[in-house]
């Protein structure tokens, strides 16, 4: 009789099908090995495996979860990552049925994304630039600084994604350079459109990184392919660091740093431009996403400027 295959090895096909029929990224990939990883151990401790759970061990899962404290959010992510794991199982023939295929997620509302407003971002932006400017700074402090204030020029300008942002490639700050060719999910590649600002940030850090150039560097740091390089694993500035970064100045500029993320600044960039009248599909392009239904958390914007435009432009509005 024929082993059963292991649930680590199990785990390992299905991760090895995400990224290779549907261009699952490595984000994504640690996000469903963490979840299945902690799902395993729990049918381990009942004594099942993924080949021989059934329904009633999903849902034992699930009221753990709960008991554990996690958010419904959460849960209905574990919920996803079973659901397609079993589907998985059942398209490879491991399995003869779909254990997850009647399970009922938690419900949950969508919840309106954080988003600063234009003076929030205006003030971030205006310290950067201050610290970027210092006289009294070390020359290795003033391009870190330069690194973050040309980063969060960028992001504001482009709704990056912080993973597409780090990883730009050094190419991106050519001067003359109106676009830049961005690699998203699913290694899509997408144009998006640079302001002025944003090109003068990338040169003027590119500049710097330039002028620290020495003999002893020139095939490190200074030669990577990278626009923000690092001594790290990936070559370049990891997203927990820049995270932190952005945080920091966020206190510096008065406001919380809770209310700050570049993922906030992502929404920031979508919401700042709804508001101020561009179409859905426009800035779903510019965000990179599949579908329109992902960008339509933003429609709150659409319908409050709507509202706005019926009050201040109707002939027959209320005066």
């Amino acid at each position: 009789m024929r082993a059963k295959p292991s649930d680590t090895k199990l785990t390992g096909l299905f991760l090895d099908m995400l990224a290779a029929e549907q261009g699952a990224g490595p984000n994504t990939l640690d996000a469903y090995r963490r979840d299945l990883t902690d799902f395993s151990e729990f049918l381990g401790r009942a004594g099942h495996t993924f080949v021989d759970a059934e329904t009633q061990s999903l849902r034992d899962y699930l009221a753990d979860l709960d008991t554990r404290g996690f958010k419904s959010s959460s849960v209905a992510r574990r919920l996803s990552a079973m659901r397609h794991l079993f589907r998985f199982l059942l398209n490879e023939r491991i399995r003869t049925e779909d254990p997850a295929a009647i399970l009922s997620g938690p419900k949950r509302g969508r919840g309106l994304p954080k988003v600063l407003s234009i003076a929030d971002v205006d003030r971030m932006l205006r310290r950067a630039k201050e610290m970027s400017e210092a006289m009294d700074a070390s020359p290795a402090q003033r391009l870190r600084n330069l690194r973050l204030y040309c980063l969060l020029e960028v992001l504001y300008a482009t709704g990056l994604r912080v993973s597409e942002l780090v990883a730009l490639p050094r190419t991106a700050a050519k001067r003359d350079a109106r676009m830049i060719v961005v690699r998203g999910k699913g290694n899509k590649e997408r144009l998006v459109p640079l302001n002025e600002a944003s090109r003068q940030a990338m040169a003027d850090y590119l500049a710097a990184t330039e002028a620290a150039k020495t003999e002893k560097k020139k095939d490190s740091l200074a030669a990577s392919k990278w626009l923000f390089p690092s001594f790290g694993e990936s070559g370049h500035l990891t997203r927990q660091h820049f995270a932190r970064d952005l945080k920091e100045l966020a206190v510096a500029s008065g406001l919380q740093a809770r209310l700050v993320s570049p993922h906030v600044l992502r929404h920031a960039f979508a919401s700042h431009l709804l508001h101020n009248g561009a179409d859905l599909r426009i800035v779903q392009t510019l965000l990179g996403h599949t579908d329109i239904s992902t960008t339509q958390i933003y429609t709150h914007v659409v319908e409050e400027r709507l509202k706005s435009l019926v009050r201040d432009l109707h002939p027959l509005a209320e005066k």
